[in-house]
Parts: C-alpha cells; sequence; structure tokens
C-alpha cells in the first residue's frame, strides 16, 4: 500500500487555494481527506490532544483513510528521551485509540541539537508498544491529572508501527542503522533541502518519507521531475527493492526483499505546494483516491461524558 498525504491540513495560505473560497473552517479536514488518503496529525507533537478530538477527526474522514500521528515533543525536545515513561503513557493515554482501524505509524522527530546516544535511545525503542494492547496497558500508568481526559479503550488487536526523524549528523553511525533494524523502527527518509542528513537506509518492515522543500525548507515545491524521481523510488521501495542509487549510511545492510508499505508526506506548506504536490505524486504512481462520502454519525462520549470540537491541527 503506498499512502501519499500531507503533514498538517489546517493552514491559512491555503484558504482560497488548496481550500474553496468560502469552506468553513470546520470542514477542512474532510475536504482535504476526500482528496488525499492519509495525513500526518501535527497538533500531537505540540500539546496532548483529547479523546473527543481524535474521534471527530475520524467521524469527518472516509473510509480507507489513515493518520499517522506525530509524538508529543516533551518527550523528544524537552525530556530528550530522558524519564519518558508517564509522559509515554500520557501519549496513548489521550485518545488515539479512537482513531481505531484508521490509526496509522508514530512518527518521533527529534530536535538538531540532539546526539546519537545508543543506550538512551535503546531505553527509549524498548518502552514504545507494538500493538495496542500493549499501548493501552501503557496507558494505563499515566498521570493522574490526565484521568479527566484519558480514554485507552482498544476496539481490537492492531499491530503499531514507529518511525524516527533525526537531524545531527552523528546519527549517521552504522550503529544506529542496526539498532532500529532490531527494532523493526523506520528511519524517516527526509528531504529537507540539504539542512539535515539524507540517507535512505531501509530499517524496518515499512517505508516513512518526509518531503520539507528541495530547494528551500518548508517552502520550495516539486517540479515534475523531481516528482518522477521520487516516484521510481517509491516504486522501488514498494516492491521491496531499492534505488541503484539508494544513498546509505550501511551500504553493506540489504534489507529483506519483501512488498512494503510506504507512507509520503509533504511538509512544504508555506507557498501552498503540499496539496498539489502529493496529488501529483499521486497522478505519477497511478494512485487513485475516491472514497465514498462521509455520513455524519454519532460520536463516542469521552470519559466525562462530553463532546467537544477538534482543535486546529
Amino acid at each position: 500500500m503506498i499512502r501519499i498525504g500531507i503533514s498538517g491540513w489546517r493552514y491559512e495560505g491555503w484558504r482560497g487555494g488548496f481550500y474553496p473560497e468560502g469552506l468553513p473552517q470546520r470542514r477542512e479536514l474532510a475536504y482535504a481527506a476526500s482528496r488525499l488518503p492519509s495525513i500526518e496529525i501535527n497538533g500531537s507533537f505540540y500539546s496532548l490532544q483529547r479523546p473527543e478530538y481524535y474521534e471527530a477527526w475520524y467521524r469527518e474522514t472516509p473510509p480507507g483513510f489513515v493518520f499517522s500521528v506525530k509524538g508529543n515533543r516533551y518527550i523528544s525536545h524537552v525530556r530528550r528521551l530522558r524519564d519518558v515513561e508517564t509522559p509515554l503513557a500520557n501519549t496513548f493515554a489521550s485518545g488515539v485509540f479512537r482513531l481505531r482501524e484508521k490509526l496509522g505509524p508514530f512518527l518521533w522527530q527529534f530536535p538538531p541539537n540532539l546526539r546519537y546516544d545508543r543506550e538512551r535511545f535503546e531505553a527509549f525503542f524498548r518502552m514504545l508498544p507494538r500493538d495496542t494492547e500493549q499501548a493501552a496497558a501503557l496507558a494505563r500508568r499515566s498521570s493522574d491529572w490526565m484521568k479527566d481526559r484519558a480514554d485507552w479503550s482498544v476496539d481490537e488487536h492492531r499491530p503499531l508501527r514507529h518511525a524516527v526523524e533525526v537531524r545531527h549528523e552523528s546519527f549517521v553511525d552504522p550503529s544506529f542503522v542496526e539498532l532500529l533494524h532490531g527494532h523493526d523502527i523506520a528511519w524517516v527518509i527526509a528531504d529537507t533541502a540539504g539542512k539535515w542528513p539524507y540517507k535512505e537506509d531501509i530499517t524496518a518492515d515499512f517505508v516513512y518519507i518526509r518531503l520539507h522543500g528541495e530547494t528551500e525548507l518548508y517552502a520550495s515545491g516539486y517540479d515534475e521531475a523531481s516528482l518522477e524521481r521520487w516516484a521510481a523510488r517509491i516504486r522501488a521501495w514498494a516492491s521491496g527493492g531499492e534505488p541503484p542509487d539508494a544513498v546509505k549510511i550501511a551500504p553493506e545492510a540489504s534489507p529483506e526483499r519483501r512488498d512494503r508499505d510506504v507512507y509520503c508526506y509533504f511538509d512544504n506548506d508555506y507557498k501552498v505546494r503540499a496539496p498539489f504536490d502529493a496529488q501529483t505524486l499521486m497522478r505519477i504512481l497511478g494512485l487513485s483516491w475516491n472514497p465514498e462520502s462521509v455520513e455524519p454519525t454519532a460520536p463516542r462520549r469521552s470519559r466525562r461524558g462530553t463532546e467537544a470540537r477538534a482543535p486546529s491541527n
């Protein structure tokens, strides 16, 4: 399965461009989800979300849609992976299971000034739950202050996937590739206009790509020729292979040859390129997305018995 999408969906500059004039803000997610099959949730990076928000996002998107969830920055940027078991429990208690079958990979992004420390990362990787039951068990150990806004109920057993985006040169180390392989965690293939390390090691049973801009970080778009190159790479990864010119940390480490799911998100939003680049890449790959319309459904109640409008993301 190849899923092409965008990072976040509420950007003022998209209104009147990607979003039609007059479209109510509350309908922006539904509109984006009618054009693209997947979106990264960014709000979860900046603050813990609430069960009723995840429930609303589930109801506003069509069958077959998938969300990736960005891990909270308190874990990655503030605590920098030190003493994070409770914050991690809070993340999984915040309502992510309300996404049900639409819950995709978790993205853990680390700051540019965080260096590679094998012991610290290995301890974190061991904490990460690999299925919904493990995640629910962890969520039950969340902070007391979460008790009125937590929901760790799981509708069914599902595996969980994790991807890591690092930005310090010290991670360009075969030891880190080995560590990711051992825990089946994806190295995020991140195009950052040359600002941070770009490598294409395949370290998990899926591939996670973030396109932040080809020549200008978070702003520049991708022309047709560039998207053709990305399409060729995605086809190779999805079919179990690698591009012949793959840029790798550990060239001798050949991943197991098997079909892989690919998640590719455009994060070059400043100049309203992300959704259009995503649609163009889908066209080049021959992918279509024609979801059924979303019918209003009765919301599940949060643990407090209230329903709130989902915030901007």
